[in-house]
């Protein structure tokens, strides 16, 4: 009798998947920080929804409305200026009250909210209005955080993929064909590597203002190759397997060998170098945005928290933050990458 297909989530797998999914989740530490870690990125990615200055939904005078998705001018709610409504203005706040309601987010703050009712001058502890504190300009620490989390982990992934994707084709041709390509391919990654990427940043940075795009395409540029030796190597040691030969030899285009019979075997490293190759990439953010070289003045990030924390040293709270979250996100991707590690390892079986 033949034995049922395994099954995951109620769709079938191969046995050799249903082993990998076991080995991940026999790491129990990796496990629990793959669910951790998806918790934190589900919650942080609809920001907007989480923590902002304006309500979720308003009900004025029998109409409804959604601040969160759509302006609307202060005129709407019997107000006398035709221009964007401030919910967190008193008067605006009692002309709603008197002919509705409304439903603020968990954090009523957005990442450029300042707050002016402060009891002191800023940076502020965390108190009942501000769990987490307000930073050297009245805004507030954790609306920041949330925002930050989310866009440190967005441009990780988005790096990741993209240099990943270039190093494995550039890597794949390497390996495939090997001999001069091979040989010129290796010398100008030597070359490519060397070259200064701090004071690539800093040119860039005097001469336009960085943003996400142009800081995502600039490090691509200089991210791709960390995968090529990886996917090389795995290259030349199938490149003569005789199943390979047996393809060419039956004229199968060396682009169908490449992709289709050759990278599959290739890709079992290449995974278990991603959570790492992520948590470099959120890293190399936070650093620039340390130093003053990475995202706008004003952005939610991480590494401009650190660098207010640096800056005022009578705020504790401020780098105690950056640096606990920082140590978290790591430490979950740190131990994701191990646990796919032992998934894709063939000397590790389930028990």
């Amino acid at each position: 009798m033949d034995r049922a297909q395994p099954r995951w989530l109620g769709l079938p797998v191969s046995p050799l998947t249903r082993r990998r999914i076991d080995n991940f989740k026999a790491n129990r530490r990796g496990y629990w920080s793959f669910w951790i870690f998806m918790v934190l990125f589900a919650l942080t990615l609809p920001a907007e929804f989480v923590a902002n200055d304006r309500p979720l939904l308003v009900h004025y005078d029998g109409g409804w409305y959604f601040p969160v998705i759509r302006h609307y001018p202060e005129t709407t709610f019997g107000g006398d200026l035709p221009i964007s409504a401030d919910y967190r203005d008193p008067y605006l706040h009692d002309l709603i009250a008197a002919q509705g309601w409304m439903i603020w987010p968990l954090v009523p703050y957005s990442y450029r909210s300042i707050d002016y009712t402060l009891p002191s001058s800023p940076p502020t502890p965390p108190s009942a209005s501000h769990w987490l504190g307000t930073d050297d300009q009245g805004r507030d620490v954790l609306a920041r955080v949330i925002y930050g989390f989310r866009i440190s982990v967005l441009f990780g992934l988005l790096l990741t993929l993209f240099s990943s994707v270039i190093g494995v084709v550039a890597g794949a041709i390497q390996g495939f064909f090997g001999g001069l390509l091979d040989l010129l391919a290796q010398r100008f990654i030597e070359i490519w590597q060397g070259l200064p990427v701090l004071y690539l940043l800093i040119i860039l940075a005097s001469v336009i203002q960085p943003s996400f795009v142009s800081l995502l395409v600039l490090m691509t540029l200089f991210s791709w190759t960390a995968l090529v030796g990886v996917v090389r190597a795995e290259f030349l040691r199938a490149r003569n397997f005789e199943y390979i030969r047996a393809a060419r030899a039956l004229g199968v285009s060396n682009t169908v060998i490449m992709f289709r019979h050759t990278l599959p075997n290739a890709m079992v490293a290449t995974i278990t170098f991603l959570p790492f190759i992520l948590s470099g990439s959120v890293t190399t953010l936070t650093g620039l945005d340390f130093l003053g070289l990475g995202l706008p003045p004003g952005s939610p990030s991480l590494g401009e928290l650190l660098l207010q924390g640096r800056n005022n040293l009578t705020a504790p709270w401020l780098g105690l933050t950056a640096f606990l979250v920082l140590a978290l996100m790591l430490s979950l991707l740190v131990f994701i990458g191990e646990a796919i590690r032992d998934a894709f390892d063939p000397r590790k079986i389930f028990r």
